[in-house]
């Protein structure tokens, strides 16, 4: 995918000024770093025996890897429940028949509307209120990661469609295909490439609000890795760099991986 007609090239002196930019981006960013480093060695943060802990194998196996698989398993089934809620709702929105049509738009915009954590709780705490069960806390942050990222990506999949020139669902019709066939077959296919960046962002955001499971005592990532190893070996700054790096890495390959599917 090339992004070379979105903007003009910048002439010698737009170069110029776009490398003092990036030259002073820099040195302020390398300023921070400095001032960061040196408040944490006045706190002993850099201390061998705040990071030694990091590197033991017990370690990983009884907090980090067990969170780890926590925030994995969250994720991916929210990340496959909110995409087909997104894709159902979406078709639901662009229906031609208002008494579906109106009500998935209300779903839709009520549950973008509500705090992802409230969903989580009223999961967890209003299930038993409602039915008498008690609910696990995977099943809450499943059940809020999907209706609150299903609603957004619901929205993305719609604009996405709705990108499409007008042609393409005419000349659809006109080979006499049903509108079910022009959406399923056209449509989609067609606006899924465009949605990518945008959906591949939204189960970004899916991963990382995963760690709002903690709330409700799910065994993630931040609540077994962070909380876990600060509470045994009081390195909080050591085990929050290590857990954001660990979030940074698997972001960056979901990133390669939309850049992969973007080009093929």
């Amino acid at each position: 995918m090339s992004y070379a007609n979105l903007y003009e090239v910048p002439g010698p002196r737009g170069v110029r000024r776009n490398r003092a930019l990036a030259a002073a981006v820099a040195l302020g960013l390398l300023g921070l770093a400095y001032v960061v480093y040196v408040r944490f060695d006045e706190k002993d943060q850099w201390a061998a025996e705040k990071w030694t802990p990091l590197l033991r194998g017990d370690v990983w196996a009884t907090f980090i890897l067990p969170g780890l698989a926590g925030t994995l398993g969250a994720a991916v089934a929210g990340v496959v429940l909110a995409g087909l809620f997104g894709l159902v709702f979406a078709t639901a929105r662009m229906s031609d028949h208002r008494w579906i049509r109106v009500p998935a738009a209300v779903v839709v915009e009520f549950f973008r509307s509500v705090p992802l954590l409230l969903l989580i709780f009223f999961a967890f705490f209003g299930s038993y209120v409602l039915t008498g069960l008690h609910v696990s806390a995977f099943a809450a942050v499943v059940f809020g990661l999907t209706l609150y990222n299903g609603s957004v990506i619901a929205e993305i999949v719609r604009a996405g469609v709705r990108s499409l020139p007008k042609g393409q669902q005419e000349a659809a019709y006109a080979t006499g295909m049903r509108k079910n066939q022009v959406m399923r077959l056209v449509l989609l296919p067609q606006g899924l490439r465009a949605m990518l960046p945008a959906l591949v962002s939204q189960f970004i955001v899916l991963l990382k609000d995963s760690a709002l499971g903690l709330i409700v005592g799910y065994d993630e990532l931040v609540d077994r890795g962070l909380n876990g190893i600060a509470a045994n070996f009081s390195n909080v700054i050591p085990a929050a760099i290590l857990i954001a790096a660990i979030f940074i890495l698997i972001n960056l390959a979901l990133d390669r991986l939309a850049h992969r599917l973007g080009a093929a």
